[in-house]
């Protein structure tokens, strides 16, 4: 942009795209599903989709304490969890994934133009590795923070925060793509602007959309 005197102005610096993943840039959760009922299964705990569904986004200690209630045991909780990720990976490495309609076509044109771009989630680290070889995106996602990596999840806004770090962009200068609304919470109280993707909670959002293909072209662009 020029200034009054017609002069160029000063670059704004660097900007980045930080993603949520699952429910963002992929849907696994039938591959959740299945993993859990392994899990379980082998400690003789059984629940419900419904169940399932409505602990989809938290952290594994969390939705343990939940479902194991008085039997959820340190070890005992990291047992199942471990075993859980095991089996998920696994159906991840052998099954493959497929991106959610329009991410890859943003993912990739955002990185052409310039944009640095990170995966924030709430997912171990180590699953978020795994999900972003098999969508294909380790060379154009450049970093990404997952559980290990924050103390408090979200709609805490740390997992932003340190990602927007590792990517050497001031928060002002980032745009998060959510569908929960505690991850748009959690864009907010990080001062970023945020997206809000999918049929979910996603009002709280500077812009709604139900699928990345229905964006314009100059979203990103024109949210800062």
């Amino acid at each position: 942009m020029a200034s009054s005197s017609g002069a160029p102005g000063p670059d704004p610096g660097p900007r980045a795209v930080l993603w949520d993943l699952d429910g963002t840039l992929a849907d696994s959760t039938e591959y959740h599903w299945r993993s859990w009922g392994d899990a379980l299964a082998s400690e003789g705990i059984h629940i419900t989709k419904a169940d399932f569904l409505a602990s989809f986004g938290q952290r594994n200690d969390a939705i343990l304490a939940t479902w194991l209630g008085g039997g959820a045991t340190a070890a005992r909780s990291a047992r199942i969890a471990d075993a859980k990720e095991r089996s998920y990976r696994a159906i991840l490495e052998a099954e493959g994934l497929t991106p959610l309609p329009g991410a890859a076509d943003w993912v990739r044109a955002l990185h052409a133009a310039g944009w640095r771009q990170a995966i924030a989630s709430s997912a171990p680290r180590l699953n978020v590795e795994v999900m972003r070889r098999v969508l294909g995106f380790e060379d154009v996602v450049e970093t990404y923070v997952g559980a290990e990596d924050v103390r408090a999840g979200k709609p805490d806004p740390e997992v932003f925060l340190a990602a927007a770090a590792r990517l050497d962009v001031p928060a002002r200068r980032c745009v998060v793509v959510e569908d929960a609304a505690a991850g748009i919470e959690a864009a907010r109280r990080g001062g970023m602007r945020c997206i809000g993707v999918g049929a979910g909670d996603t009002a709280g959002a500077d812009v709604v959309v139900r699928s990345l293909t229905d964006l314009p072209a100059a979203a990103f662009e024109t949210l800062l």
